[in-house]
């Protein structure tokens, strides 16, 4: 029984010892074993995902850096999430990339990474990045603290927006599952449409959050060079 509705995302089940963070890496378990047997029909999927996926990141990075394999990070950053978030859509399976403690594990070291490097290699570019061309003169300071504001809040939102949008599907989902009992058997039977209508727009949701999450970084990473 659960003692509040967001019980669902307790990590702890057990005092002191936990594994359910261990499903992070239950994506690879799920793979099929076909997949790994080339060529096969799930290699020939994925690959093309990975090659469109590359063409994209490798236009968003700019042509300079892409010999020094960047979208690999960026590549491997969508797919760990993909994922987890996919993985979480099944059945008494813990959601790891519904915790802040997951998604700022992921964003805060990469934006580290590019503050750093970019600080440190190209820092009149990142002076410049801080006031907007054709700004007024009398506005340049009022910009300089909007901009350094929002770079300082970049791995906050990428890792709220992540967090929030996997917590409010589950949440929705299990508020409408915990009425079934209490239905009519026809009330039931549009329950069970709308679970399976929200389950879908779930896995929409899945994909596109790891695809905006590994977008953002990839544009951040760009600004640096």
């Amino acid at each position: 029984m659960m003692v509040n509705l967001f019980s669902v995302f307790d990590p702890s089940t057990i005092s002191n010892l936990s594994l359910n963070w261990m499903t992070t890496f239950l994506g690879l378990i799920m793979i099929p074993m076909s997949f790994w047997f080339i060529p096969s029909r799930y290699t020939y999927a994925w690959n093309t995902i990975m090659i469109n996926l590359h063409k994209e990141f490798k236009t968003l990075v700019g042509y300079k850096t892409i010999n020094k394999g960047s979208t690999i990070m960026f590549i491997s950053l969508f797919s760990m999430i993909m994922f987890n978030n996919f993985m979480g859509l099944f059945p008494y399976i813990f959601t790891s990339t519904s915790h802040l403690s997951m998604t700022l594990t992921l964003a805060l070291p990469l934006w580290l990474s590019f503050m750093m490097f970019g600080w440190l290699n190209n820092t009149k570019n990142m002076f410049a990045h801080l006031v907007p061309q054709g700004t007024p003169p009398i506005l340049m300071p009022f910009m300089v603290c909007i901009e350094t504001i929002s770079n300082l809040i970049r791995p906050g939102t990428l890792a709220v927006r992540l967090a929030a949008n996997m917590i409010a599907g589950h949440l929705l989902l299990t508020l409408l599952g915990n009425t079934g009992p209490m239905l009519s058997l026809p009330l039931l039977l549009i329950l069970v449409t709308t679970q399976i209508m929200l389950l879908m727009l779930e896995s929409a949701v899945s994909i596109i959050q790891s695809y905006v999450f590994a977008v953002l970084s990839t544009l951040y990473s760009s600004e640096i060079n």
